[in-house]
């Protein structure tokens, strides 16, 4: 679908200011919402909201459908009267700073146990609006949210064993035995339903705060899914799995720009004909749930959708793989059909084939531009400025390091040289060459990541391919976001067309802020 011209900033909630170590849904993130108002900025991408899995990284979680409950605010909680504020102040405002890198072991260890007592409180004593509220949140997500709470629950039980490492009875889904532990858990499962409801009630009131502000957020939806996660514990016959319930394929990609060995991200693979036999009922609910979360939606490796790289399971690496035909058209005819539209935009980034180009085309989904991408040789220049008609244009991504860090030792010699015969020199460093470059182009939406806007180096990456460990944890200072940096940014958006537009409200009253 053809988006109308606008500019906006990549922030995932963990990296907010929030007390508590890590950032969440919180007074950080209304505080943004108003430097974007300020900014005069019409987009905030967020990557994928889910519970964390493996590494910590949002785009390996436990669920499609389920929110990262370390996002709730308890600040929010207590204001609710979930849980008293004097157990913020003695154990949670003083232990951890509002910002630092984010450290999950101890946030884990000191945010899960106030956030249970918080539901614990809260299905006491709830009555009135509230529990109302509740109960209609678990009768209209029943769908998800059962499978969810029963598996996040048994994870926990199992100490979070892989579910193929559970008893047998349990990893192959045995009526009997479900049954059994459904009544035995049953009081953790209906916490664990009480924190996705406290969730899922903050999320839709910041983003009902974003809309009220003409502020329209961007989604983030990874194409594979977690092997260890209630999507594919509970629907086994929709991924390649083998008797013994291990992957017999993985996914990833070939050696290319980020790795010489590729990369072997892991997740199951698809069983794309059983998925159309059922309709793509699964990819259905999943990309409708997305929408009715989101405003746009970013699909993460596109190029999967009509190539994927199936890799067997037994390589440590990614080099001997194979590409495999995806769904294509298949699938997006049936999205169309059923959602109405398709708010999405494609990440086609890497060796894109003409047939990817071509199927993106024929949908009608923008693809990317990244402007660090565009000046090495002939065939970069397809992510330049003046070549992103139609396109989303990025200064980086958070798989980039930072433009700062990326021309202090990123960057070849021939491609600083030819950076700055095209932005030129500039006074206020490269990041704000890049910027105006990115607001000017004639891109339908440029989104840049907070990190180029505040000229951080590479200390404010948030990911490193193929790096095991020390990802996702960057956050930034409350004192580096300065009126000054709206007021520039106000300027450009102003000047390149992308001032934030007028669009229609929510229509889900009961989210209130």
């Amino acid at each position: 679908m053809p988006f109308p011209r606008a500019a906006g900033l990549l922030l995932h909630p963990t990296s907010l200011p929030s007390r508590g170590g890590i950032g969440d849904l919180g007074p950080a993130a209304y505080r943004f919402v108003d430097f974007l108002v300020s900014a005069r900025q019409g987009l905030w991408q967020v990557l994928p909201l889910g519970p964390l899995g493996y590494g910590n990284s949002p785009y390996s979680s436990t669920s499609a459908f389920a929110g990262n409950p370390l996002l709730i605010s308890l600040e929010r909680l207590a204001e609710y009267g979930w849980i008293d504020p004097t157990k913020l102040d003695s154990s949670y405002r003083e232990a951890a700073p509002v910002f630092g890198a984010v450290e999950y072991d101890q946030v884990f260890a000191q945010k899960m146990p106030l956030l249970f007592e918080a539901a614990r409180n809260f299905l006491r004593s709830a009555s009135g609006d509230g529990l109302r509220r509740f109960e209609v949140f678990k009768k209209e997500n029943a769908w998800w949210l059962d499978d969810f709470v029963l598996f996040d629950a048994l994870r926990a039980q199992q100490k979070l064993k892989s579910w193929n490492h559970w008893p047998h009875d349990l990893a192959y889904r045995e009526p009997a035995a479900l049954d059994q532990v459904r009544q035995e858990l049953e009081d953790d499962m209906r916490i664990r339903s009480a924190l996705q409801f406290a969730f899922y009630e903050q999320w839709r009131a910041l983003r009902r705060y974003c809309s009220e502000r003409k502020i329209r957020v961007v989604g983030d939806v990874a194409i594979f899914m977690n092997y260890d996660s209630a999507d594919v514990w509970r629907n086994r016959e929709l991924f390649r799995l083998k008797e013994d319930l291990e992957p017999e394929v993985v996914a990833g990609v070939p050696p290319d720009f980020f790795s010489k060995t590729g990369q072997r991200w892991g997740n199951p693979l698809y069983r794309w004909d059983v998925m159309k036999e059922r309709g793509y009922r699964w990819w259905v609910q999943r990309l409708r749930w997305a929408t009715e979360n989101c405003d746009y939606i970013r699909l993460d490796h596109f190029r999967g959708f009509d190539q994927f790289w199936e890799i067997p399971a037994g390589e440590e690496t990614a080099v001997n793989g194979r590409w495999v035909d995806g769904p294509r058209d298949d699938l997006f005819l049936k999205l169309r059909e059923e959602l109405g539209g398709l708010p999405f935009f494609a990440e086609d980034l890497g060796y894109i084939t003409p047939e990817v180009h071509a199927l993106r085309e024929r949908l009608k989904i923008p693809g990317m531009a990244v402007l660090q991408f565009g000046f090495g040789d002939e065939g970069a220049h397809m992510y330049l400025p003046h070549r992103a008609a139609g396109k989303v244009i990025y200064t980086g991504t958070h798989d980039n390091d930072t433009v700062a860090g990326w021309w202090q030792s990123g960057a070849t010699k021939d491609e600083r040289r030819n950076a700055e015969a095209y932005v030129g020199r500039c006074d206020d460093g490269i990041h704000w060459a890049f910027i105006r470059a990115a607001q000017c182009s004639a891109a339908c939406l440029c989104i840049i990541p907070l990190q180029d806007v505040l000229g951080l180096g590479s200390e404010g990456r948030m990911n490193t391919p193929s790096q095991n460990g020390g990802n996702w944890r960057w956050r930034f200072d409350p004192q580096q976001i300065k009126s000054e940096l709206a007021a520039k940014l106000a300027h450009l958006a102003e000047l390149s067309d992308r001032l934030p537009k007028p669009f229609v409200a929510l229509a889900d009253e009961r989210f209130a802020a």
